[in-house]
């Protein structure tokens, strides 16, 4: 288990403590990791794009401690889920059969502000409120600022594709080519009510190398539309469970 944040096994992400004890106890081996620099790992704090090798690490780490493993599932939120994407791309490993990914990362400050754009303020304009607090002079005139900033960034994005450094691939593209790379199953949870899944699901809807992401034979997307973040409800989280336990088992 990857867990984006990064964070550790209390606070919101307990919950994730909690679900390592059920799929455990549904019978599959679990290793629920902090990575370096978080809870109980020691280290030099790195971020999501450069945690591969604490992702071998706990691969390896599982095998010691579970030897009858034969195959290793990748379970990640976030940037946990985008780290096991950057973890394919960058190793191949063979060990790993399955990603279940759960709202992927693809921030860029482009990205947010269509995001932002789109979702937030697309709603806020339509309400009478909004205008109503406009011309009584209720509405800030910094949040109008951050309309326009975010109105420029999209543009922006729009005009220069993802806004990052033509020398380096985005860590966006990475992960892609690790998807189109992997040969295993892949199973994708999106939250109905996040601004992160939303933006994956604009990023990829716009950018090339996303082109099909969801219409492969061993990819399975599934929606919870009621959902947050960090699937924070006990309802969320048990259908989190149930789709996890069940997924793994069609690995077998």
């Amino acid at each position: 288990m990857v867990v984006g944040g990064p964070q550790y096994r209390v606070g919101s992400h307990r919950q994730f403590r909690l679900l390592a004890r059920t799929v455990a106890e549904a019978g599959f081996p679990v290793l629920r990791f902090d990575v370096r620099g978080m809870g109980d790992s020691t280290g030099d704090l790195k971020s999501f794009e450069h945690i591969t090798p604490d992702i071998g690490a706990a691969i390896d780490a599982l095998h010691q401690y579970a030897p009858q493993v034969q195959r290793v599932a990748l379970w990640g939120l976030c940037d946990g889920a985008s780290a096991a994407l950057l973890y394919c791309h960058d190793t191949r490993d063979e060990r790993v059969h399955g990603l279940c990914l759960l709202n992927p990362w693809v921030r860029s400050e482009a990205s947010l502000a269509r995001t932002h754009v789109k979702h937030y303020y697309a709603d806020r304009l339509r309400q009478k409120e909004f205008w109503t607090k406009l011309l009584t002079g209720k509405v800030a005139m910094s949040a109008l600022a951050e309309l326009w900033r975010n109105l420029r960034a999209t543009l922006a994005g729009h005009r220069s594709g993802t806004g990052t450094q033509p020398s380096a691939a985005p860590f966006q593209d990475r992960m892609a080519r690790g998807w189109r790379q992997f040969r295993g199953s892949v199973q994708v949870l999106l939250s109905g009510r996040d601004y992160t899944a939303r933006e994956f699901l604009e990023y990829a809807a716009r950018e090339p190398a996303w082109n099909g992401w969801s219409e492969t034979a061993t990819t399975a997307r599934k929606d919870l539309p009621e959902a947050d973040h960090t699937f924070s409800t006990a309802a969320d989280r048990s259908e989190v469970e149930r789709l996890t336990i069940r997924w793994l088992r069609g690995l077998l």
